[in-house]
């Protein structure tokens, strides 16, 4: 339960951000945020995350050395198939926001009434060398083929504004919408976010999740590669790929020294 302590921090940050007349800006704590990709279906493999040192998540099937990992084995995941799953996404979502990542994520938030979610916009901004996905080939690939790290390295969301809000006590719910430029083309998308105060990561803990159908999504950001004939190494040849999906989890805080 937060209770007391997410009372507490209300009482540290509200009034920084809800009294002041100009619009409030949020920066995001690279060393406790995160971004991650995931594939439906995942095949045991695809997807990747900027923190694999966080301790709730695990490479997929195939694994290179080095990776330890820790529980009993998933049989959903464990086992080779095709099966679709568009529930369990991401597969291993973080419970605790510790600074464990490598700071792949950057960028701010400025709202003009955050403890409601009004008047939002932002920018988040991804490296994409520092996707991992826990196997040495297929992340080069992924590097190399898919995202091509070299010619494009960031993956940047473009927040225009937060709509639907909702409030329950003191989480926010709502749709992110905004321009997602990713492989040098730039297109319009929505996410799913969870906005809520987070005592122990002190800050502001956003999640967002945006989803689009694989075959489309594909096309449109490398349009000149057949969707049938690319990223081999991946699966998408088969054309098995049915949605892509990709969100952050970041911890958001004050910009300036704190009070």
């Amino acid at each position: 339960m937060r209770g007391a302590s997410v009372g507490a921090l209300l009482c540290l940050l509200t009034p920084a951000l809800a009294h002041a007349q100009r619009p409030h800006r949020l920066i995001v704590d690279a060393k406790s945020s995160l971004a991650w990709w995931q594939v439906d279906p995942h095949l045991q493999h695809l997807w990747a995350t900027t923190c694999p040192g966080e301790p709730s998540w695990r490479p997929g099937e195939g694994r290179s050395a080095g990776w330890s990992v820790y529980g009993r084995p998933d049989p959903e995941t464990d086992k080779w198939d095709a099966h679709s799953d568009t529930i369990r996404v991401p597969l291993y979502p973080r419970i605790t926001a510790r600074p464990l990542c490598k700071e792949a994520v950057h960028g701010y938030v400025v709202a003009a009434d955050p403890v409601n979610g009004r008047g939002v916009r932002g920018e988040i901004i991804i490296k994409t060398d520092s996707l991992v996905m826990g196997e040495d080939r297929r992340a080069w690939v992924a590097r190399k083929e898919v995202f091509e790290t070299g010619r494009y390295p960031e993956i940047r969301f473009r927040l225009d504004s937060l709509v639907n809000v909702s409030r329950q006590a003191d989480t926010l719910t709502g749709t992110a919408v905004g321009v997602l430029s990713l492989h040098g083309r730039d297109t319009t998308m929505s996410a799913a976010v969870t906005i809520y105060p987070d005592s122990e990561a002190g800050g502001i803990r956003v999640r967002a999740k945006f989803r689009a159908n694989a075959r489309p999504f594909a096309a449109y950001f490398w349009p000149g590669c057949n969707y049938r004939g690319c990223f081999f190494s991946l699966g998408v040849r088969t054309g098995i790929w049915k949605h892509f999906f990709w969100g952050v989890d970041l911890v958001l805080r004050p910009e300036g020294p704190p009070a």
